[in-house]
């Protein structure tokens, strides 16, 4: 059996985001578990926000549908996902709604295993963020996302000087996620 197709992706395009780093920790660990994983970043992606007649005027714009394709070509997305005013990053939110719009065949999340983390600057670690997201995937667009996540609180000082997480529980909980997804995505390729 091949190994899983990993797609890692922070929800944060700022220089020296905390969730970049942890999508570099996270795709870091699942390659030296044998995943073959991509690493996204939304930067080479952009897109306009979401408007239903800018959508009838020009279409679905090519970023979008080339984001949807990558989607597809994967077993299992990570996402780290920033936290802004107690919900999800505007980036990732728009992001996943036009690549919800594009009609080509196949479903980007109701065929793929996903993964979330986020770290935070605030004693949460982003874990409001990420319940939000969690509604917009299992409930907005019917992805499967593990129960496990990881949050990683007072994340700016919480990596080493070699990208490691320094905080025990943060550590011990991205290693049980990436050995989650790793699990989850062999299962659904044995079917």
């Amino acid at each position: 059996m091949r190994n899983p197709k990993i797609l890692v992706c922070s929800g944060s395009v700022r220089s020296g985001s905390f969730n970049g780093r942890l999508t570099a920790l996270a795709a870091k660990k699942l390659a030296i578990l044998d995943a073959q994983v991509t690493h996204l970043s939304l930067k080479d992606y952009p897109l306009p926000i979401y408007d239903g007649d800018l959508e009838d005027t020009n279409g679905v714009p090519e970023n979008a549908r080339k984001l949807k394709r990558l989607f597809l070509a994967q077993d299992g997305i990570f996402l780290s996902c920033p936290e802004y005013n107690a919900g999800i990053s505007p980036l990732l939110k728009n992001t996943l709604d036009w690549v919800s719009r594009v009609k080509e065949p196949g479903d980007p999340y109701k065929t793929k295993v996903f993964a979330l983390g986020a770290a935070s600057t605030g004693a949460f670690g982003g874990m409001r963020g990420l319940i939000g997201m969690r509604t917009i995937l299992e409930v907005g667009l019917g992805a499967m996302v593990l129960p496990q996540m990881v949050a990683v609180p007072k994340a700016a000082g919480a990596f080493d000087d070699k990208g490691e997480l320094s905080d025990e529980r943060a550590g011990g909980q991205l290693d049980k996620l990436v050995d989650a997804l790793l699990r989850a995505t062999r299962i659904e390729m044995s079917h």
